[in-house]
């Protein structure tokens, strides 16, 4: 099949394909007359890219991963793609909490509770507080 085939059956840009390949998560032969030609699995194949991607994997762990797209799976790659996936599950924890901290830093400015250092004027809150004494 040809890449708008790829595309249309997967759902995917001919651009993403063409990065797939540039990437090599995916291949394609060339014709005669120079265009790119898939096997019939590459549907399936693209699916596992864009599945990994979307969980936020990096290209190179997926080329690593390829293996697992098809039939020939072995224990050991298994078992490594899923330490790769706990490990960017882990990452995306410790992000979810830097962003909770700051996004309370945040709440604590807005609301008047603190003020960032070196900001030479008080917040307004405290401005109110200190005129009301």
């Amino acid at each position: 099949m040809r890449i708008g085939e790829l595309s249309a059956a997967t759902g995917v840009s001919s651009r993403s394909l063409r990065y797939y390949e540039q990437q090599g998560l995916l291949r394609s032969r060339r014709t005669a007359n120079g265009y790119r030609e898939y096997e019939p699995d590459a549907v399936e194949q693209v699916a596992f890219i864009q599945d990994l991607f979307s969980a936020g994997l990096s290209s190179k762990v997926i080329r690593d991963s390829l293996p697992l797209a098809g039939h020939t799976r072995t224990e050991a790659d298994c078992s490594a793609l899923l330490t790769r996936v706990r490990e960017v599950r882990d990452e995306l924890a410790r992000q979810e909490l830097r962003l909770a901290q700051r996004r309370k830093t945040l709440d604590s400015y807005l609301a008047g509770e603190a003020t960032p250092r070196g900001m030479l004027a008080a917040s307004p809150r405290q401005a109110a507080d200190s005129t009301a004494d």
